[in-house]
């Protein structure tokens, strides 16, 4: 992957301030949706408003721990196969994250540019859609997202810990999490799914059948690769083999990011009341929605 210290850097800083953040200060609330101290600002929202997006950004929009990184990787290497270039990360890919002057000095990167992001469909910067930049929306099913979430905060040093996971179950429930509701993402993002510009992936078709998965990616963002580089960047982009060189490609934390990537893992920690409550919300929200087939519920998280 491309070289990484940038990268590296924000998140030491993020950890850093982490150090001396309670959990009961770590969110902040910006038009509604609660978002982390230490990774984002209100200067830096508001600067955002007036990004200035190109026809040719790549945005991959997530909410947190659906698999961001992964295809963070997966884009960077296509750019690669494609063009022979490095992808290089001169700022921490989430477009939200940063300091305000970040949007001017992205004035001067070369094109393609990779804008991840855990935004709502409807806060992201209005250029974005003016200039028609395609958006690939990852999604992963709500019950490993919160597992994977828990473990995130629980075992990352440094970063504030819950008491239990009884303590964020009832958090996540009530969406005051980073980066606030899965439901309320999800239904916001549901609207737009078949938007012209928008491709949607699950998280658990890359485990199931990842070159299948890259050939779509590549396809929709124009890259052409043969079907022998498919199958070449699908070995290398395993979650095993994330996993194995995270250390050299996101720091101390990259372990934790890429902590099991499994399917199933919420069988692990939510009893019988959790799953039922989680099971009414998602029958709430999200049943019989374009969304809600999409993310094969049934199989995921009823079987």
């Amino acid at each position: 992957m491309a070289d990484k210290s940038k990268f590296i850097d924000y998140i030491d800083e993020a950890l850093e301030k982490s150090k001396e953040t309670a959990l009961s200060h770590l969110l902040f609330t910006y038009q509604g949706i609660p978002y982390p101290v230490t990774m984002c600002t209100t200067e830096t929202f508001q600067a955002l408003d007036t990004f200035e997006a190109r026809s040719d950004d790549i945005v991959l929009a997530s909410y947190p721990k659906c698999g961001s990184n992964w295809i963070l990787h997966i884009i960077s290497e296509l750019i690669f196969a494609d063009s022979k270039k490095k992808y290089e990360y001169p700022e921490f890919p989430i477009l939200e994250c940063g300091d305000p002057e970040k949007y001017q000095r992205m004035k001067q990167f070369p094109s393609p540019r990779i804008l991840a992001t855990h935004l709502h469909y409807d806060k992201l910067p209005g250029s974005i859609f003016k200039k028609k930049a395609k958006i690939l929306v990852i999604f992963r099913n709500p019950k490993d997202t919160a597992v994977s979430f828990f473990h995130f905060h629980n075992d990352v040093p440094d970063i504030p810990s819950y008491g239990s996971w009884d303590e964020f179950f009832r958090q996540f429930m009530k969406g005051q999490v980073s980066w606030g509701s899965y439901f309320d993402f999800a239904i916001n993002w549901n609207k737009h799914l078949d938007d012209e510009n928008v491709k949607f992936i699950l998280y658990e078709d890359l485990k199931e059948n990842l070159a299948a998965g890259i050939k779509q990616i590549a396809e929709f963002f124009g890259f052409s690769l043969t079907g022998e580089q498919i199958q070449t960047l699908s070995a290398q982009s395993t979650f095993q083999a994330m996993r194995a060189k995270s250390q050299e490609t996101h720091g101390a934390v990259g372990p934790f990011l890429f902590r099991k990537g499994e399917v199933g893992d919420w069988h692990n920690l939510f009893n019988a009341t959790q799953n039922q409550e989680m099971d009414e919300k998602f029958q709430e929200c999200l049943a019989g929605t374009v969304l809600g087939t999409k993310l094969k519920y049934e199989s995921y998280c009823q079987a």
